[in-house]
């Protein structure tokens, strides 16, 4: 049962034409006020800087985009005909369509941006075929592949859902998700009435599928990601004033996430992030929509316990997309996937509503933090190319999306992403401004009969000046309210028009500024920063190097004369920097104190922010080499890099490169016989390894992933050049007394009951030898069935060596 949101009894039937019908309005839907409001996107224009760099490179890419080939899935699912192929990668994978929602977004954000007419034209375009889809399917809209029939399943109660599929689909509820937010954008941010009209047709039909099922059956479908619906149903419930929305968005909240966040309970550990996210934007949505403090508690605790315990300095959070252990934050170092753009998309999508709901800075914080390392980083500044993972592992590198070639999530998200730059520069109540982010943008205020202007190159330089010009010569009076950064040096000073200011400091953190503004007033102040050192979350000897709120990072040379690729393919794993991992010996390393480390920094002579590290640095394999530039993370690019230092002192050192190299040694070592492996109850191992099954489950044990299953569960192995000869089993020492057997192809490789395990260790594996006829198979399908009352796994990895 979800926590009041019982069905109605006397819901009344659905009709094509009542979007706005009296029956459904009762008391008008309000939002809860806002300590703040947000400009529209139009109002800000950025003038300069990276973030408008970022901007028009950004549109470009959009541009460079193919709408004929988005729309194809749509229209394909419509029984139309399509003018052009659909794109490849995830979008003719099983993941069908979801691009194109999120291209409906990024046009509305980028239109409101910048002003360029060919995005203007390039969205109506999108919705007027659109639209042809959707009436072609009565008021359903998708390219899930062969959804209608998924539906029909779904409205008849015949759910089955995992954690990345539902009833056999790859997340349909994540990929309509996508649509119905890029409608939404369309209206509110482009002003679309089409839009508008498509997305209320598009919750009439939702509405119809669902009207039949009940909670339960809601909260079981939930189980698999589903983005966040229940946040667009809460604004449609504004937009429609029709409760049924507001109804909708109660029950398509995850109780299982819902019930320990309002306790104030992590229950994180395991769980896929990104899945978790936009969840959680949902109930902060529905409880400004019902005035629910208890919801809202909920997501300022999660955004507390993500931001503050489980959040790296880029601002970024999940190591191969899950969220592990908040006291070992090993696996950050470790693994070359680190945290996921989607996440700190979302991440930052929060922080905003958060920071409008409180006016409490410290969002403000998080948010700079993660715009500045993360988002603003994980766009290639030349080609524009978008970043999925961006590896914490010192020496790693990053892939870039292929504009015709790469589909995933993050070039969905990514090409949002830098359109928004401007959303939270300026903020007003009716008497009052704050000015939030400190970049080179102008707001037009045309409300209060001002234009102000933010001028400043920061962060290569720490002056900042403001000008205010009347566009009303019955221009208003305001308060001014300037962000005092928490990372700052110094105080920051303020003069206007070249003379000291008088001003208080709020306990929030802001300096006011209170006077009859004129004419061409000009603010000048400094934002004074210094270097600073800020250590891995769990406490490990691993700082990274911050200015402000810029982290630093350097450029990594792994091997002599290497050639990597960082551009990706068109394959379904392209995302992933799969290539050699940097030796611990080619590695810069910290030595002695960090305090040591920071005096030995010194800004580097030129126009862009640079220091060189000359002291207490040592790299094992050159000797010779002594110091090392360090620049901002979001201009470096095309390089292994460096953005955690291991600090060690200098007795530590020599066993420290021993202990890496062979740590090293040994996983090259399994990566050479490895033919290939999944990593069970992960989403990108298994939906690239063609997972089924029924009656199956998926958790985390200790930080380690697993699935086992009272039924069935597959996966498809790739044996292409036959060298297959072992399928070696992970297993959990605690699971006794399970039986079930191990098929490949169909035929019984193993019948397994697992023992009480004697090892040391909690996870242990055993290695089965291949028959002939399995070693010479291009595709291994391997199979685990429970016997009869008993339970197959759980399995914590499935490895195909050749010896």
């Amino acid at each position: 049962m979800i926590m009041g949101c019982q069905q109605s009894a006397t819901q009344e039937p659905l009709t094509s034409n009542s979007h706005n019908s009296a029956t459904h309005q009762q008391a008008a839907i309000n939002p809860v006020s806002n300590a703040q409001q947000a400009f529209a996107l139009s109002q800000v224009s950025l003038t300069g800087g990276p973030f408008w760099h970022a901007q028009q490179t950004n549109i470009d890419y959009l541009l460079a985009m193919k709408p004929d080939r988005l729309l194809a899935p749509y229209l394909r699912e419509a029984g139309l005909e399509t003018q052009a192929d659909s794109y490849g990668n995830w979008e003719n994978s099983g993941l069908d369509g979801h691009i194109g929602g999120h291209y409906l977004s990024a046009l509305s954000l980028a239109w409101a941006a910048s002003g360029q007419q060919a995005l203007k034209d390039r969205l109506d375009y999108m919705l007027d075929e659109l639209v042809r889809a959707q009436e072609a399917n009565g008021g359903y809209l998708g390219g899930i592949p062969n959804g209608q029939a998924m539906w029909r399943e779904i409205r008849q109660g015949n759910i089955n859902a995992d954690l990345f599929s539902l009833n056999d689909r790859w997340v349909p509820l994540y990929n309509i998700d996508k649509l119905f937010h890029g409608l939404r954008d369309a209206y509110q941010i482009a002003g679309s009435d089409k839009a508008k009209t498509m997305l209320l047709d598009l919750g009439q039909w939702m509405l119809s599928v669902t009207e039949n099922l009940s909670d339960e059956q809601i909260q079981q479908m939930l189980y698999s990601e589903h983005g966040g619906l229940n946040e667009v149903f809460a604004d449609m419930a504004l937009i429609s004033q029709d409760r049924r929305y507001l109804h909708l968005a109660r029950q398509f909240s995850h109780q299982t996430i819902l019930k320990p966040l309002t306790q104030n309970k992590d229950r994180l550990t395991g769980l896929h992030a990104n899945t978790q996210i936009p969840k959680v934007i949902g109930f902060l949505k529905v409880a400004e929509t019902a005035d629910d403090a208890a919801w809202e508690a909920a997501a300022e605790f999660f955004w507390q316990t993500v931001t503050q315990e489980r959040s790296v300095s880029i601002g970024g959070n999940s190591v191969k997309e899950h969220f592990h252990e908040k006291d070992d934050f090993t696996p950050m170092v470790e693994d070359v996937e680190g945290p996921e753009t989607c996440n700190t998309y979302n991440m930052m999508k929060l922080s905003k509503m958060l920071y409008l709901r409180s006016g409490e800075p410290r969002y403000l914080a998080f948010y700079e933090r993660a715009m500045y390392n993360h988002i603003l980083s994980s766009q290639h500044p030349e080609h524009g190319g978008l970043v999925y993972f961006t590896s914490m592992r010192p020496g790693h590198y990053r892939m870039y999306s292929s504009v015709q070639d790469s589909m995933w999530c993050c070039v969905g998200s990514g090409i949002e992403n830098h359109s928004k730059y401007g959303e939270l520069a300026y903020t007003h109540s009716d008497s009052a401004l704050w000015v939030n982010l400190f970049m080179p943008a102008a707001l037009n205020w045309q409300q209060k009969g001002w234009r102000i202007e933010t001028q400043t190159h920061f962060p290569d330089s720490s002056d900042v000046t403001i000008n205010l010009q009347k566009t009303d010569p019955g221009a208003s009076s305001f308060t001014m309210h300037l962000r005092k950064p928490e990372w700052l040096s110094d105080d920051m000073q303020l003069t206007v028009n070249g003379k000291p200011a008088q001003t208080t400091t709020t306990e929030a953190g802001f300096i006011t500024v209170q006077r009859q503004w004129r004419d061409n007033d000009t603010i000048s102040f400094q934002l004074p920063a210094e270097p600073e050192v800020e250590q891995l979350p769990d406490g490990q000897d691993y700082y990274s190097v911050l200015y402000g709120p810029v982290v630093l990072a350097t450029k990594v040379q792994a091997f002599e004369n290497e050639n990597l690729n960082f551009v990706a393919d068109d394959s379904r794993m392209g995302h992933i920097a799969a290539g050699p991992v940097c030796p611990p010996e080619a590695l810069p390393v910290m030595l002695g104190e960090p305090a040591s480390f920071l005096e030995g920094l010194k800004r580097a002579p030129g126009d862009k922010l640079a220091f060189q590290a000359s002291t207490n640095v040592a790299v094992a394999n050159q000797p010779e080499r002594k110091s090392t530039t360090l620049i901002p993370f979001f201009r470096l690019h095309d390089s292994r890099y460096e953005v955690y230092w291991p600090q060690l002192s200098e007795s530590d050192f020599s066993s420290f490169v021993e202990n890496a190299q062979a740590e090293a040694a040994t996983a090259k070592a399994l990566r050479s016989i490895t033919v290939d492996a999944v990593s069970p109850g992960q989403q990108q191992p298994e939906v690239e390894h063609n997972f089924k099954g029924q009656q199956t489950r998926a958790g985390v044990n200790d930080g380690h992933h697993w699935r086992d299953a009272t039924g069935w569960f597959s996966y498809a192995l790739n044996n292409e050049e036959g060298r297959a000869k072992t399928l070696r089993l992970t297993y959990f020492k605690g699971d006794t007394d399970r039986q079930f057997s191990v098929l490949i192809n169909g035929q019984k490789l193993a019948s397994v009951t697992l023992p009480a395990s004697s090892a040391t260790d909690a996870f242990y594996t055993v290695d089965y030898a291949l028959t002939d006829a399995m070693q010479k198979a291009p595709t291994l399908t391997v199979r685990f069935e429970a016997h009869d009352g008993s339970v197959a796994g759980g399995i914590y990895g499935i490895r195909l060596l050749s010896e």
